[in-house]
């Protein structure tokens, strides 16, 4: 990667492992209802004014808005909520760790909804070393990161996203949508759904201090909208294969960022078990294999143009006709 694709790679971890301690603050003055309308008004604002000033087309078809409707409810709203509802009585640092099982759940979703992705060998003993991360992650032989119940709710998140993320490789990638369109219709679709269920949740007056105010907006505007847009501008630096990598450092920045503003503690299974689940990820998907065999290898005299060739990054743009979370299942696509 250049050196400011590598800026927009960690500056995307940073701005999504983030979002997890915008939420913790933001809840000290908003319902979790209120705080996901917020969030999705904001990040759909964002990315509305994007596509109207470089004139991308949003999908007329209502065929084609159903699929948006319920990629949004998978991938947005539902997580959102829950996620909002699980950091109420759980750290943000154990949040973002057990989002990080997303692409693990999203691989046993696969193999059973997709005829194309096989449960191979090498996918199954990941899976089951990763579930074993998750275990150690809950610990639920202590309360020391929370309530069980809103673990349990985190890890609800992680499967809403895992749905969402087959659902739109399924349903919604074949359409073939521009990026950033499918991106911000799908964000405009949360946020009618949102609006629409929010007067039935929990509700109390907001209270708009500075702390929670700047909290929304960056949660808002940088972790949902700007993020967006980073990670499309990743797909059409490296690919979207290469970009959703991303996602295994999200957990690590959670985490960190946990711990520096919100002094939450760690403990070894939040380490111990996080670093599991990644590895079971990891061996499943090959990763490893796919990182050795990207090394570019020593070029031969007068071969220097068919080694630069060959370490020519994938095709594909934020603008481009490669659909929004069109790399292979298994791979977090999920924008938090």
């Amino acid at each position: 990667m250049k050196n400011a694709t590598v800026g927009r790679f960690l500056l995307l971890a940073f701005l999504w492992g983030g979002s997890f301690t915008f939420i913790k603050v933001s809840l000290d003055g908003l319902t979790p209802g209120q705080l996901v309308l917020s969030r999705l008004v904001l990040g759909a604002a964002v990315l509305l004014a994007i596509v109207a000033f470089r004139r991308i087309g949003l999908p007329k078809p209502a065929r084609v808005w159903g699929h948006v409707a319920a990629a949004a409810l998978f991938g947005n709203v539902i997580p959102f909520l829950l996620l909002s509802y699980g950091e109420q009585t759980t750290g943000a640092g154990i949040a973002g760790v057990l989002i990080g099982a997303t692409p693990l759940l999203t691989l046993t979703i696969a193999a059973a909804a997709l005829p194309t992705e096989r449960a191979t060998r090498r996918k199954v003993l990941g899976l089951l070393i990763g579930f074993a991360g998750v275990v150690l992650l809950i610990g639920p032989w202590t309360d020391a990161l929370g309530s069980l119940g809103g673990q349990l709710a985190c890890l609800g998140a992680a499967l809403s996203y895992a749905c969402g993320f087959v659902y739109v490789r399924k349903y919604l990638s074949p359409l073939g949508l521009a990026p950033m369109a499918a991106a911000a219709s799908q964000l405009l679709a949360a946020t009618v759904l949102q609006a629409v269920v929010t007067p039935f949740l929990t509700w109390h007056t907001p209270e708009f201090t500075l702390k929670v105010t700047l909290s929304i907006v960056a949660l808002g505007l940088f972790s949902t909208g700007l993020a967006y847009v980073l990670y499309f501008r990743l797909i059409g630096d490296v690919g979207a294969t290469t970009a959703s990598a991303v996602n295994y450092v999200v957990p690590v920045a959670s985490v960190l960022i946990g711990v520096v503003a919100l002094g939450e503690s760690v403990t070894w299974n939040l380490l111990v078990g996080g670093l599991v689940v990644l590895a079971g990820v990891a061996y499943a998907e090959n990763r490893l294999r796919q990182l050795r065999s990207k090394a570019p290898a020593p070029a031969a005299p007068g071969k220097a143009a068919t080694a630069a060739t060959a370490a020519t990054p994938e095709p594909g743009g934020a603008d481009g006709a490669e659909p929004v979370a069109g790399s292979r299942p298994g791979s977090t696509e999920e924008p938090r």
